[in-house]
């Protein structure tokens, strides 16, 4: 029982930070109806910079510079390849995203080779004793820092104008055009936005218990794409609901795998697609995305 328990504790906040990288795609969905699967490669730049910077600025400064260069990254692909190319389809440009997702993972897993990277964090292979479990203190880390993001994007989102504008933006961008809300703006802040949350969430993903930042974490990072389906491509609560639902399914998968095996090795990697199919034949939108009616 104290097992299953530090795996449900490690799966939460694996979720958490699943959440965060779940968040970077519902909020650009809602803001310029695109799915941007560049979000592991923007990942791994914002990873790699505060992997790279850590030695001379320190962890948090590298964790600075590192959101800046994964904001800017982000805000450089979305000028390029959403603001420019007007009226372009959606899944056009959802098409777009996967080739620089290609083309920028693979100059940095070149850079990165076979190492594997630390990021200096400031909690190492230290744990904590929560009653009867023992878990990483990076993980309770990276729950605490996730879950401040998490409320500090809500608040925005609900109280700012930014967040103001896009809730009427993916109601419906043609009236919130003609009440003067500028897209291009909406658009250009929640690509910031997710380039930011997806570095953070970088961070954590190659803290303890994992070894480091490799030149795979942009692929472990997808597994938040099924988090952002099974919660609803266009619910920012679903996206963070998600994230935890993945998370606890594939830390239980990793941690009971020798029990399963005769379901096929491993089943951590495949766990998050498999939650994320049941759930699509349940419901097509997502546990908390918005029903489409269509009268006929």
């Amino acid at each position: 029982m104290t097992y299953f328990g530090v795996l449900v504790i490690n799966g939460v906040s694996l979720g958490f930070i699943y959440g965060l990288i779940a968040l970077g795609f519902v909020v650009i969905y809602k803001a310029t109806e695109v799915v941007n699967f560049a979000q592991g490669s923007m990942l791994l730049l914002g990873a790699y910079i505060v992997a790279r910077t850590h030695g001379d600025l320190g962890f948090a400064g590298a964790v600075l510079l590192g959101v800046a260069a994964g904001a800017a990254g982000a805000l450089v692909i979305e000028f390029v390849l959403v603001r420019r190319p007007r009226h372009a389809d959606p899944i056009a440009l959802a098409i777009l995203t996967i080739g620089v997702d290609i083309v920028l993972s693979t100059e940095l897993t070149r850079r990165i080779g076979q190492d594997v990277l630390s990021f200096g964090d400031p909690w190492g292979n230290d744990t904590v004793d929560l009653g009867p479990f023992t878990v990483p203190q990076a993980r309770m880390g990276a729950m605490a820092v996730s879950v401040g993001l998490v409320v500090l994007f809500f608040a925005a989102f609900k109280y700012t104008s930014w967040g103001v504008a896009t809730r009427a933006t993916a109601e419906d961008s043609e009236a919130a055009a003609l009440m003067g809300i500028r897209r291009g703006r909406v658009s250009m802040v929640a690509w910031i936005v997710a380039g930011a949350l997806a570095t953070v969430a970088g961070v954590f993903l190659g803290t303890a218990p994992s070894p480091g930042l490799n030149n795979s974490s942009n692929l472990t990072a997808l597994n938040a794409f099924p988090a952002a389906v099974v919660g609803g491509l266009d619910s920012t609560g679903g996206a963070v609901a998600g994230g935890v639902l993945i998370g606890v399914v594939q830390s239980l998968m990793d941690g009971y795998n020798d029990n399963l095996s005769f379901l096929g090795s491993p089943l951590g990697d495949v766990s998050a697609y498999a939650v994320m199919l049941v759930v699509l034949l349940w419901r097509p939108s997502g546990l908390f995305g918005t029903r489409e009616v269509v009268r006929v």
